[in-house]
């Protein structure tokens, strides 16, 4: 065994015994952005914060622990799934979680499309490329991104089309790969639903989809609800913050998504905490609380 393998696995893939308690999860369809009827939602978290120490293992048993179903793996965290793992070990992520109760649903970059530099947006779609591949490599179903601001010097309508075309031509490249783009409802001026519409409506790809991201700003304009019904088919995932926050509907917004028909993954994004544990056993009560699961 190689230096740099016996690193990779001493840091986060030491074997952990498989373990029970917890239902399978079905992988949405490629391409398939929302699931049918008005099933269940699933509960899953993202790494950034919470888990950001975490090596796989712990990220692992910690979600068994508390029943999450799912995860999404950000980039530069400690669970080490990144674009420079060899085969090997990117089938050794893939193995692990296979064995687990726990999906690897997600990886999530910070790329983005908005820049005016041509250089360094063809870096980035580069970049996003390889990222897919490593997606479909570990197992993920897709990676999520994001817009990330309007550029003073550009008129806004050719930064949304430009944002729009990039994620349309990486969309080619998903669907070759069998994965999907989440592109996250983020960024000043970007995380506004319009802008996010029209993103969408020029990306124009059925393997592209909106991560919804739980923002204030899902509350501006018309309203929560005629923002929502402007992204409501292109749903891929979700992004949900401390549920305790009385400023945004959280209750509305699961019943709103499920009326949909999207029974994907609502992603805890919380911030870190001494005794993890017990944060993420409560977030579940809530959460199960506001869809009146208990």
């Amino acid at each position: 065994m190689n230096s740099t393998r016996r690193q990779f696995l001493s840091a986060g893939m030491a074997v952990l015994p498989v373990t029970s308690g917890l239902l399978a999860v079905e992988t949405p369809a490629p391409g398939a952005v929302a699931g049918g009827g008005n099933g269940r939602l699933k509960l899953g978290m993202v790494t950034y914060n919470l888990g950001k120490d975490w090596d796989i293992p712990t990220l692992i048993e910690n979600c068994r622990r508390t029943r999450f179903e799912g995860v999404e793996l950000r980039t530069t965290h400690r669970h080490g799934v990144e674009v420079t793992l060899s085969a090997e070990q990117r089938g050794e992520v893939r193995r692990r979680f296979a064995d687990s109760p726990v999906e690897l649903y997600s990886l999530g970059s910070a790329f983005d499309y908005h820049t005016p530099d041509a250089t360094r947006l063809k870096a980035d779609m580069e970049a996003t490329r390889q990222y897919l591949q490593l997606a479909r490599d570990v197992g993920a179903s897709g990676i999520k991104v994001r817009p990330n601001g309007l550029p003073r010097e550009v008129p806004e309508e050719r930064t949304l089309e430009q944002i729009g075309r990039s994620l349309g031509e990486l969309g080619r490249t998903a669907a070759d790969l069998g994965v999907q783009i989440r592109l996250e409802v983020h960024g000043s001026g970007t995380a506004q639903l319009p802008r996010i519409r029209r993103i969408m409506d020029v990306a124009a790809h059925p393997n592209v989809g909106v991560c919804w991201n739980s923002n204030q700003t899902d509350l501006e304009g018309a309203g929560f609800d005629a923002n929502f019904d402007l992204v409501k088919g292109l749903i891929n995932e979700v992004h949900v913050r401390d549920l305790y926050l009385e400023e945004y509907p959280f209750r509305k917004l699961f019943r709103r998504l499920k009326e949909s028909g999207y029974t994907g993954y609502t992603l805890a994004e919380i911030p870190e905490s001494t005794d993890p544990i017990r944060v993420m056993n409560y977030f579940r009560g809530m959460w199960m609380a506001y869809q009146d699961r208990i």
